[in-house]
């Protein structure tokens, strides 16, 4: 147990050292890690039983993870904050650095996800939650089936106000989902350690936001005959206060809907009843002037997408959930899947991870997957990834190089029927659209230039921080009624 506890404190200092440094912090690990054991034993079934932390979830981040948050002036034991994008395949950490704002961390892709875009409404639909999600440390599982886990707390406030049911849906490793949303083993044991070292630091949770994609005019108007927009709407209105103020927003929930960095008006506390009426609020003049600007500006771009008439999502045809491009190009893709990735970007950022054997892939209407999983030899030839395309802020967006990813395996020379295959293969597919099914949608411009690609000698650009500055603005629920055209009004509450 001497072991595990400085793994878990790291170094622990002498008694005659104690009166030279703050010990809380020490203090404070211990209860993360008791409230980690804790839970394990709620959940055990054999009450005489001793529950153990094993040693993956007490392990220290790497050097690497290290040098990045001492780069990017983050302390170890800063709050974390997650949101997740289906569509994208993308889970992005944030961490508080010196200034006191959030900034990008790390983007994770995302190795499987079930059921398809919009959030879950009863058990056994396989959906994978989305809305926003409160971690404590006794939803973190080290015990976990799929190596380590943190429980999203499914149903929430609002899931439970709309009468929506299900249980133990998960972040986890393992790339394989059933309603969950699965990493590898190596991606959640970071973020595993991420969080818990938050914990440390004396915070009592970590917020989770879990959308369909990432929020922008252009992917309101490509989905905007979804029958899901309302609710995404709603949801848009926390994303965009996230995106202004880089602070994790203040989530209610009343009248059966999301309020988000709800204040009184008159400094009198606030009582939020998830199905009964709103009490009187406002959001604060600074984020309502920005919330105002973004609005705006959301609006003018959205209507303009709409009124060039820009293709709407096709739907996905029975496909059950998403992977990665990343994790695609790890796998054997079936001749019908060939050509979906013509036109999409190189991926940039953090790099997948390890797969492991029981991998599960998309699976079509018949219930069949999509790909194959490619053999033990890995025959596959060195490929520039690509990833989903999106439009971010242009304040917050850098350049990255692209990663190029190699099969440890060596080519074989091409013979002249690869060649006509290889030729076959750059014309344009007419089952391009699976790509949309699987969440690979990539820019449609006519005049898209072709994946970049770098030599295996050359290193990835390091990923950059998104930054926010103050002038950006968003969507807030507190907003006098709008126009019946505009953009938030066009599909209701």
């Amino acid at each position: 147990m001497d072991n595990d506890l400085q793994v878990f404190f790291g170094d622990v200092p002498s008694v005659g050292e104690l009166g030279l440094i703050d010990s809380s912090r020490y203090f404070r690990a211990g209860l993360a890690l008791a409230a980690i054991a804790a839970s394990l034993l709620l959940a055990g079934c054999n009450a005489d039983s001793i529950p153990t932390v094993p040693t993956r979830a007490l392990a220290p981040l790497s050097r690497e993870m290290s040098a990045e948050l001492e780069r990017k002036q983050m302390p170890g034991e800063s709050p974390i904050l997650v949101r997740i994008f289906k569509e994208e395949a993308e889970l992005e950490v944030w961490k508080k650095d010196t200034t006191g704002s959030f900034a990008l961390l790390k983007t994770y892709p995302i190795c499987r996800w079930s059921g398809d875009l919009g959030p879950k409404v009863k058990e056994g639909d396989r959906q994978a939650p989305e809305g926003f999600y409160q971690i404590t440390p006794g939803q973190m599982n080290p015990n976990s089936s799929y190596f380590l886990a943190f429980n999203l707390g499914f149903p929430n406030t609002y899931d439970k106000a709309n009468d929506r049911t299900g249980a133990f849906l998960m972040v986890h490793g393992d790339c394989s989902s059933r309603g969950c949303y699965a990493m590898t083993d190596e991606q959640i044991g970071e973020i595993f350690t991420l969080g818990r070292e938050s914990f440390t630091g004396g915070h009592k949770s970590f917020q989770v936001q879990a959308y369909p994609f990432r929020m922008t005019p252009a992917n309101m108007a490509k989905h905007r005959n979804s029958p899901h927009m309302a609710f995404w709407r709603m949801i848009k209105q926390g994303y965009d206060h996230f995106e202004v103020t880089r602070q994790e927003p203040k989530v209610d929930v009343c009248e059966k809907r999301y309020v988000f960095d709800a204040e009184s008006p008159n400094g009198a506390s606030l009582s939020f009843n998830a199905r009964n009426r709103c009490p009187a609020y406002q959001v604060s003049p600074a984020i309502a002037s920005l919330i105002r600007d973004k609005r705006s500006n959301d609006e003018r771009q959205y209507s303009e997408l709409v009124s060039r008439n820009v293709p709407v999502a096709q739907g996905r045809g029975g496909v059950d959930g998403g992977m990665h491009p990343t994790f695609m190009a790890k796998l054997k893709p079936k001749n019908l899947l060939d050509g979906i990735f013509a036109d999409n970007k190189p991926i940039v950022g953090a790099q997948p991870g390890a797969m492991v054997n029981n991998v599960n892939p998309p699976r079509g209407a018949d219930g069949e997957p999509l790909v194959a999983v490619a053999n033990a030899s890995n025959e596959m030839a060195p490929v520039s990834v690509p990833v989903a395309a999106y439009s971010a802020p242009a304040a917050i967006q850098q350049q990255q190089a692209p990663v190029r990813m190699a099969s440890p395996a060596p080519v074989a020379p091409k013979t002249p029927e690869s060649k006509v295959a290889e030729a076959k293969s750059e014309q344009p597919s007419k089952l391009q659209r699976l790509g949309n099914m699987v969440g690979l949608r990539g820019s449609r411009t006519a005049n898209a230039a072709a994946p970049a690609e770098t030599s295996a000698a050359t290193p990835a650009a390091p990923q950059q921080v998104a930054q926010a500055p103050g002038s950006l603005g968003v969507i807030n629920g507190a907003a006098a009624p709008l126009a019946s055209e505009s953009f938030n009004s066009r599909f209701g509450r």
